[in-house]
């Protein structure tokens, strides 16, 4: 089950477990691992330190949204379902009305799915930046559509996913404050599960925010 985000559920999964969800099927870049469990700064410290590089970068790169599980909704509906508050109807075509949603960004309802973007925690040009460039075209779409752990996509406001645009931690942090912590150690265990880089500018901001947050344990399953 994905998590319900609100300012008050902030606060908790910082100092909890965050352990990712299996409720929805993927597709699989690799054959399954298991899961590793490490306090986040020791998994801070193990992810490799490089130059980050976006020649040629292209979005369409990354096949996004799809319906992996070919139930008539693309990972966008998935998640906005799996995310609501009040949950929307579903009608035809796997389309939504009605419903509520946190931003826990700007810490902000909203009603209805149009003024909210799902945002890849890690974005893609991010990723291609930290080693998906090297990627084939089936793990970056299996990344583009993650919904095997609940840190990877998020049901976000439009206004807050479009000031993060493509930017990382240190550039960028959620408006809302109280969300320091958990985007943090998201970001870190993000990272983590699909083997992506730092550069050096993001390991000093990650390690500013995190040196303020418990050194909470991690729970990742390796996605390639």
């Amino acid at each position: 089950m994905r998590f319900a985000r609100s300012s008050a559920a902030a606060t908790v999964l910082a100092a909890a477990f965050l352990v990712p969800s299996t409720a929805y099927a993927t597709p699989a870049a690799s054959a399954p691992r298991d899961a590793v469990t490490l306090p986040v700064q020791d998994a801070l410290a193990q992810l490799s330190v490089r130059t980050e590089n976006r020649t040629g970068y292209e979005r369409t790169a990354f096949k996004h949204w799809v319906d992996a599980d070919r139930d008539g909704c693309k990972t966008r509906a998935e998640v906005l379902k799996a995310e609501a508050v009040i949950a929307p109807t579903q009608g035809a075509s796997c389309k939504l009305s009605g419903g509520e949603w946190y931003s826990p960004y700007d810490d902000r309802y909203l009603q209805g799915a149009s003024g909210l973007d799902i945002d890849h925690l890690v974005p893609l040009a991010e990723a291609w930046d930290s080693g998906a460039s090297t990627w084939t075209a089936k793990e970056r779409e299996a990344y583009a559509n993650d919904l095997g752990d609940d840190r990877a996509l998020i049901a976000v406001s439009a206004a807050s996913n479009r000031s993060k645009a493509d930017q990382d931690p240190s550039t960028w942090l959620p408006p809302a404050s109280g969300y320091h912590c958990t985007y943090a150690t998201d970001w870190v265990a993000d990272k983590t599960r699909w083997g992506l880089s730092i550069d050096n500018e993001e390991l000093g901001a990650l390690t500013d925010v995190l040196n303020h947050c418990p050194n909470a344990p991690v729970t990742v399953v390796p996605a390639r």
